[in-house]
This record gives structure tokens, C-alpha cells and sequence, in this order.
């Protein structure tokens, strides 16, 4: 009989390739949804802020204190990475620690009931198999690993190192394999996107990659998250507007806008600067704009943050998440002089909060009666009643989910086919409590 495997992928999405790629390497092992059935458990750790470290903590002592005897617990990501040592010593319940280079060895690790932890990280190949999880029709494509920026609030470099790409003629291949698999919308992703292969000596690699999908002639749809201010040109800006497979979505995190923040934060680039790429942005025809900030950043006035207000006030972002500046040890801000106490930072995220809350509300609202294209994911976990779905232009899982719960597709017969995951044209019918609902009408 085959043996179980429960499988824990916390974190970003970048960890979620990794964690297909260990499933690839453990096919012959049967997924499990039951932690307490499970012969192999493994975590793959976040640790990149402090909140998503006690939720690593926590998830590894939890699948300890529910496993059965005997059961194999495996700790791996970059919590394990930045922290081996202590998990050794705290958690002396893990059975096998790894960190982020060695997730294609892992088979040989649970067969030998060894940990492997090599000083260089994993950048997953074409010839890597991995077993897509929570869905037929998406996938992720990771560019490279590590990060050459200097941002002062960030860690990744400490233990993932400096920039490390995959060749153009792997990722396109990955993506022909994912295609031949049934795979029809894609989303590429990295530390900083807009770097791709500057690493190899080339400048433009993410342009390059674009031109060379647009060439596939493929019937697919694609979008790139993660692009850095200073790596991001008007040159790329148009490629992904003119290309006919990446849909005109501009994911880049720019973490404030004051200028005096930008330069506490070594972004790299100044106020003007931003703005300028983030106008070319929303002047492209249909496009979407989403990015993330950092409040309670050590130096912090209350000028710059009611700039950063404004600011977004006026530009109006599609979608913006908000993060509280988290300190960690090794990296310039931590030793910062003027920190900024919780409670204040907490403050600022409720007040700009409100003002995102308040454009999302409004974007959704704009939806109302219009057709769209949508990406329907399958039954909804708030009811078998509803489908969920998301517009085409989304990124899964994180810019909205539309219920829909009615159809005007039907069998010859004249009874209502069931959806599958894939492309629909809808109608958005309504919007209650952030939930866009819609019927399929083609």
C-alpha cells in the first residue's frame, strides 16, 4: 500500500512552486487532507516577517501534537533556512530539517530519514516535475530566486542571496509542459520580476520572455507579478500592453511614496520616478494596477504618512495591501534610530486602510451590469450553491472572488451544464459585503 502525505505550503507563492516541486518527487506517496492519517507531514516555513515566523512556530508544533506514531515530520522553507539551529533545539520533534536548496532531494531525505541543508537555494527547471495543487488551469512560473536590491527593511538577500535566474529557453519550455498538462493561465513571479536574467547580462530579460511567449501562438492568458521601481522600464511597461498573452496587469510594490521614506528604505528610486512608471501603468487601456506598503517603517513622520495618504487618495490603485514594518536582525533598519511605536503603526494601516477599503469598494461597484471575461475556479467554499470565479484580469486568490449563481449555458436537453474550470463571458448582477455575484452567459 502506498504510503500518506500531508503537506503544509505556508507563505508566498514562490514557496508554493517549491512545495510542488517536493509533491513531484513524492508522487508515489497519496495526498491526504487529514494531518492525523498522514505517514509523512512536511511544512514548508515562511520567515520572512515576524508574524509569518509564529505562524511557522506554530503550524510545526500543531502537526507535531497531531500526527500519529510514526509518522515522519519534515520542516522546510526559509524559516528552517534562517533559523536551523534553533528549530533544532527548540523543536527537537522535527524529524527532518531542510531549507530552501535541497526541496528535489527531499524523497532521498524521507527514505533515509536524513536532513539535507545546502548553503545555495533551489531555482526549480523545466525538467523538475511538479504536481499543480488547488488547481487545473492555473499555474505559477518562477523566473529566478534571490534578490541583488538593498532594501533596508528586508531579509531575503541574508539567506537567499543575490539574483539567480533561469534561462529564458527553461521557463518557456516549463510553460509548453504546463500547456500540454491543460494549464491555460500563468503567473510569473520572483523577488523582483524586472530583473529577470540581469544576473545572465542581459537587461531587458523579462521583455524578452514576453516576445518569446507572445511567439507560442498559444490561446492563453498570463501576468507577471513582482516588478521592482528600478528595474521596471517604460520599454517593458509597453511590451506588456502590446503583447498579446500578458494581460495588463502591473503588480509593483512600491512601499511608500514620500521621498524621504523611499531613500530611509534604499528603494532606489525617488517620488517622481514612481510616479511616472505608475501613470504609464494606469494609461495603458484596461489595465490594472496593484502594489503593497510598508507602515511604521523606523523614521516614519506623520508629514510622510499623511503624503502617502494623499497620494493614494489621488492615484486610486486597484488593489494595495498593507504591511507593518517588521524587524529583523541583519538588516539596516533594524539598528535605525526613531522607531515607531505598534500602536501608531497599527493607527496608520486602520486610517489608510479605510481609504483602500474605500476604492476597492468603488471598483467593484463600477463592475455592476458590465460583461466581463472570467476565470471560473469551480465550486465555492461558501456554499455548493455558487460557483467562484475571478475577472481574467485578476491574479488568483488575491484580488476578489466572484460568486457565480446562475448560468445561461444549458445541454441540448435544455438543463444547465456544469461549469468547469476555465474562461467564461458573465454578467456581474451584484455586489454585496465585497462579493461581486454574477451569471455566465457565455
Amino acid at each position: 500500500m502506498s504510503k500518506s502525505l500531508h503537506l503544509i505550503s505556508l507563505g508566498c507563492t514562490k514557496n508554493l512552486v517549491d512545495s510542488e516541486v517536493m509533491l513531484g518527487r513524492l508522487k508515489h506517496f497519496a495526498l491526504t487532507p487529514h494531518i492525523d492519517e498522514a505517514d509523512v507531514i512536511i511544512v514548508n516555513t515562511c520567515g520572512f516577517i515576524e508574524s509569518a515566523k509564529q505562524e511557522s512556530i506554530q503550524t510545526i508544533l500543531d502537526a507535531s501534537n497531531k500526527r500519529k506514531n510514526g509518522a515522519i515530520l519534515v520542516v522546510s522553507g526559509c524559516l528552517s533556512q534562517r533559523y536551523t539551529k534553533e528549530l533544532r533545539a527548540e523543536i527537537p520533534e522535527i524529524d527532518i530539517i531542510t531549507g530552501v536548496g535541497d526541496y528535489d532531494k527531499i524523497d532521498v531525505m524521507i527514505q533515509e530519514l536524513k536532513s539535507v541543508r545546502s548553503q545555495g537555494v533551489f531555482l526549480s527547471d523545466w525538467h523538475n516535475e511538479r504536481v499543480i495543487i488547488g488547481s487545473r488551469f492555473h499555474a505559477y512560473i518562477k523566473l529566478s530566486e534571490g534578490c541583488n536590491q538593498s532594501c533596508s527593511f528586508c531579509a531575503i538577500p541574508t539567506f537567499k542571496g543575490r539574483l539567480h535566474s533561469r534561462t529564458l529557453s527553461s521557463a518557456i519550455k516549463e510553460l509548453e509542459n504546463l500547456y500540454v498538462q491543460g494549464f491555460r493561465d500563468f503567473t510569473f513571479i520572483a523577488q523582483d520580476s524586472s530583473s529577470y536574467m540581469r544576473d545572465l547580462g542581459q537587461k531587458d530579460g523579462l521583455i524578452a520572455l514576453i516576445h518569446a511567449v507572445d511567439k507560442l501562438n498559444l490561446p492563453i492568458s498570463a501576468r507577471i507579478f513582482y516588478l521592482y521601481p528600478t528595474t521596471t522600464s517604460l520599454q517593458l511597461i509597453e511590451s506588456i500592453a502590446q503583447s498579446k498573452s500578458f494581460l495588463p496587469y502591473f503588480d509593483m510594490p512600491i512601499q511608500h511614496i514620500a521621498d524621504s521614506m523611499l531613500s530611509l528604505m534604499r528603494r532606489g528610486a525617488d517620488k517622481k520616478r514612481h510616479i511616472e512608471l505608475l501613470k504609464a501603468m494606469k494609461a495603458v487601456p484596461q489595465s490594472f494596477v496593484r502594489t503593497s506598503f510598508v507602515l511604521g517603517h523606523p523614521g516614519e513622520s506623520e508629514r510622510d504618512f499623511l503624503e502617502l495618504c494623499d497620494f493614494v487618495q489621488d492615484f486610486g490603485f486597484d488593489r494595495a495591501n498593507l504591511f507593518a514594518y517588521s524587524p529583523q536582525e541583519n538588516t539596516p533598519a533594524f539598528s535605525m534610530p526613531n522607531k515607531i511605536s505598534a500602536k501608531l503603526t497599527n493607527a496608520r494601516i486602520t486610517a489608510l486602510n479605510k481609504i483602500i477599503k474605500a476604492q476597492h469598494k468603488a471598483h467593484n461597484k463600477a463592475l455592476l451590469n458590465q460583461e466581463v471575461d472570467i476565470i471560473c475556479e469551480g465550486k465555492s467554499e461558501m456554499s455548493e450553491y455558487f460557483y467562484k470565479a475571478r475577472l481574467k484580469l485578476w491574479g488568483r486568490d488575491i484580488d476578489g472572488e466572484i460568486l457565480i449563481n446562475d448560468s445561461e449555458l444549458c445541454d441540448t436537453n435544455g438543463e444547465p451544464l456544469a461549469l468547469k474550470e476555465g474562461y467564461y463571458r458573465a454578467r456581474i448582477t451584484a455586489h454585496k459585503q465585497n462579493f461581486l455575484f454574477a451569471k455566465v452567459v457565455g
